[in-house]
């Protein structure tokens, strides 16, 4: 999945080119202009954010500071951009909790590694990628994040990955997922199939159905 890079610049020229160039690299990137702007947004889907010091209202040193006082936004890493070259200003923005300090002006190329380094110190080594399904925990997550699903679609899932690449007919998983009931019918199992799949997006496709037999796990 593509990472999700927001920028917070009050500089149009640059938060738009920024926005360009990531978009081009793969990235999904969104652009505000304001400190102010960013907080109206679910600021937890962003995997890294692009934020400049020097804006008008709420400056990035201030919002850094909220974000990271928040515990669903804390760990999001926080590139600072700044026309503020000076050690003294980088120390203090990394001794904040920023993962990385760009001064302006800068290159693309510059801007794009940069990024890329602390896409793969944080998001790719403590979030990692792909379905986990915890027994223990009874917690589903799909690339590091949480997903809520109803018990029978749980075990469905943890029934699944716990046996990549084996097939189970659909009495095998009526007697795994159902054995209370005696009345549960095989479409009970396509149901909670395709509703399970829609929630496991990109992963959904995992779950494959083998005509006439059932559904399994292939990677």
């Amino acid at each position: 999945m593509a990472a999700k890079i927001l920028i917070v610049d009050d500089e149009e020229a640059l938060r738009m080119g920024l926005q360009t160039y990531l978009e081009l690299e793969g990235y999904e990137a969104d652009a505000v202009e304001s400190a102010e702007e960013a907080l109206t947004l679910d600021l937890t889907r962003y995997d890294l954010i692009l934020l400049d010091i020097m804006m008008e209202g709420i400056d990035g040193v201030q919002l850094a500071r909220i974000l990271k006082r928040n515990p669903a936004t804390a760990a999001i890493p926080v590139i600072f951009l700044t026309a503020k070259g000076s050690d003294d200003d980088m120390v203090a923005g990394l001794n904040l909790g920023a993962d990385d300090y760009i001064a302006k002006p800068y290159s693309i190329k510059n801007v794009l590694a940069r990024i890329a380094a602390v896409l793969r110190r944080t998001h790719h080594d403590d979030t990692p990628e792909g379905i986990v399904c915890d027994r223990t925990t009874l917690v589903c997550r799909v690339d590091g994040k949480p997903v809520k699903l109803p018990k029978k679609e749980f075990e469905l899932l943890a029934l699944f990955l716990e046996h990549p690449g084996r097939i189970f007919s659909r009495e095998e998983i009526l007697g795994r997922i159902w054995p209370e009931s005696s009345v549960v019918v095989d479409r009970s199992v396509d149901v909670h199939i395709t509703r399970l799949r829609g929630k496991i997006t990109p992963y959904g496709k995992k779950i494959v159905n083998r005509s006439g037999y059932g559904y399994g796990w292939q990677d």
